[in-house]
């Protein structure tokens, strides 16, 4: 009877497979494949470590990402600026006066200086003198519209003037006779200049020139592209 016993005890710990016949002083030797893995033994822990790499990933992304848009930001802000500095455009007229009033004639030709200003972007056309330098080379489109009164009919209407750079004629608008009492004329071109340019309206000897808050004469020019 013993002896069946002892059979079955020792099938039940061959079965079992967790003891050694080494004996109970040797470590169980156990093969685990999970063994070291967090992920295998502590659940919790494999999903911080998970956790973990997704936000490093993440900030990795951002940062590179915050990087490119840094870029774009500065290099459209510069060409903003460059756009901003090459603004260029004016437009005055020759008086704002609600009386009806005249400059000329003279006995010379004059820079005609126009005092009431539409608009001045840029500040290149000077109130004191008169002219437009030139701030940046580029195409540029200049306009031109003179007006004058005879004052009553049958007396010499002689309005006349011309649109120079540096001094040498570019257009000139001309009408002198006894037919009109009143007239004008207008010139449009457009122009490719140079920095330190200065764009003037010449007054011609004899002729004058009539304005009010109508703005009947004006001078306009303003940057197409730079060159």
């Amino acid at each position: 009877m013993r002896a069946v016993v002892l059979l079955c005890l020792l099938h039940a710990v061959a079965v079992d497979g967790q003891y050694s016949w080494n004996g109970p002083s040797r470590d169980v030797q156990i093969s685990d494949p999970n063994a070291g893995n967090a992920c295998g033994t502590d659940a919790s822990s494999c999903g911080c470590c998970v956790m973990v790499r997704e936000l490093t990933r993440l900030k990795t992304y951002i940062s590179k990402t915050l990087t490119e848009l840094e870029k774009e930001y500065s290099s459209t802000k510069q060409s903003l600026n460059t756009t901003e500095a090459s603004r260029v455009a004016f437009s005055v007229s020759l008086y704002s006066d609600t009386v009806f009033k005249c400059t000329g004639p003279y006995t010379y030709n004059t820079v005609v200086n126009y005092k009431h200003v539409f608009l001045n972007v840029g500040e290149a056309y000077s109130v004191n003198t008169g002219i437009f330098t030139v701030p940046r080379a580029g195409v540029y489109s200049l306009a031109l519209t003179i007006f004058s009164d005879a004052g009553s009919p049958g007396n010499l209407l002689a309005v006349c003037s011309t649109l120079q750079i540096n001094g040498q004629l570019v257009v000139g608008l001309r009408d002198q006779n006894t037919n009109d009492q009143e007239d004008s004329s207008t010139a449009v071109v457009a122009l490719s200049l140079r920095v330190g340019d200065r764009v003037t309206v010449n007054l011609t000897k004899g002729c004058y020139l009539c304005d009010d808050s109508n703005h009947y004469n004006t001078f306009s020019a303003f940057l197409l592209y730079p060159e």
